[in-house]
């Protein structure tokens, strides 16, 4: 595989490159990762098994569509393949470093930035695309309520109903996100769609988002997200509302967002956050 990504990082750069250097590197549960260099130039490279070359494509598309905004820094996708023993994903590469303050305030900003860049009509994406390994769909729908309750909980929930993992009524659950947001119609902004710690780094004092999953949504759920797994430094959030306070609610609204996220991750890892997820859905159906 590593002479067929060599080769095709030549022909995308149009330079003579050969794999001097491979070193693994975190890349997260989903994907094995690899920076590779030819002594002068290097790049970051994602791997998973041969079946999976639309996660991948997918990702490319959302890195194209967050990078147009000239919003925030994103890698640059190189190019992407497979072969018979697998997939890949070449993206530019970055030395990471510490966020201070001052580059966690300038996030909250660029991502506000981020939100007002792009709106759309409708909620959803031109295409399904994937939250980790899971598809994520984004069927256009001019509700929100609607869209996030069917497209977003209630198919998490198929999907766990499939491997054996029950957490009541699938109905009744989409029902109740329903009518937690049915008078909510926020503007569809672009998102990035997995704005957890994990996919945030710096390199200097320039933030850089990654692994993004975007469709066009509740600016909120990438706010929601980013309290749910490490919360961002408070600077962040100053930043954020510097740029667009967010809407009166939204504490009422962070469960229902962040629900989606814990019942993809009971879907991906387990045990460990049912109970979590078990929680949040008896808050939401309480209420």
């Amino acid at each position: 595989m590593w002479s067929i990504i060599a080769n095709q990082i030549c022909e995308a750069t149009k330079t003579d490159f050969r794999i001097i250097n491979k070193q693994p590197q975190a890349g997260g549960e989903i994907n094995r990762a690899f920076r590779i260099d030819d002594g002068h130039t290097a790049f970051f490279v994602k791997l998973n098994e041969a079946g999976h070359p639309d996660m991948f494509r997918c990702e490319w598309n959302s890195l194209d569509h967050l990078g147009t905004t000239n919003t925030l820094q994103v890698p640059t996708p190189i190019c992407s393949g497979s072969t018979l023993s697998g997939c890949f994903l070449v993206l530019d590469y970055f030395s990471f470093n510490g966020g201070t303050e001052h580059a966690w305030y300038v996030l909250g900003q660029q991502l506000a930035a981020l939100h007002q860049s792009q709106h759309q009509p409708m909620y959803g994406w031109d295409e399904d695309n994937f939250l980790g390994l899971s598809i994520q769909p984004n069927t256009w729908h001019k509700k929100w309520s609607t869209f996030f309750a069917e497209q977003r909980i209630g198919w998490q929930l198929t999907l766990l109903e499939d491997q054996g993992i029950h957490f009541g009524d699938i109905d009744d659950i989409v029902t109740a996100v329903k009518q937690r947001l049915i008078h909510h119609q926020p503007s569809a902004s672009l998102l990035h769609g997995d704005l957890w710690r994990g996919n945030v780094a710096f390199c200097d004092t320039q933030p850089v988002i990654f692994d993004p999953a975007s469709y066009f949504g509740a600016r909120e759920t990438d706010i929601a997200m980013t309290e749910l797994f490490g919360q961002f430094p408070h600077v962040f959030y100053q930043g954020y509302n510097t740029v667009w306070p967010l809407d009166s609610g939204y504490q009422g609204r962070r469960d229902l967002y962040n629900l989606y996220h814990l019942l993809n991750h009971v879907s991906h890892f387990g045990e460990p956050y049912r109970e979590q997820a078990s929680r949040c859905i008896y808050r939401i159906t309480s209420n």
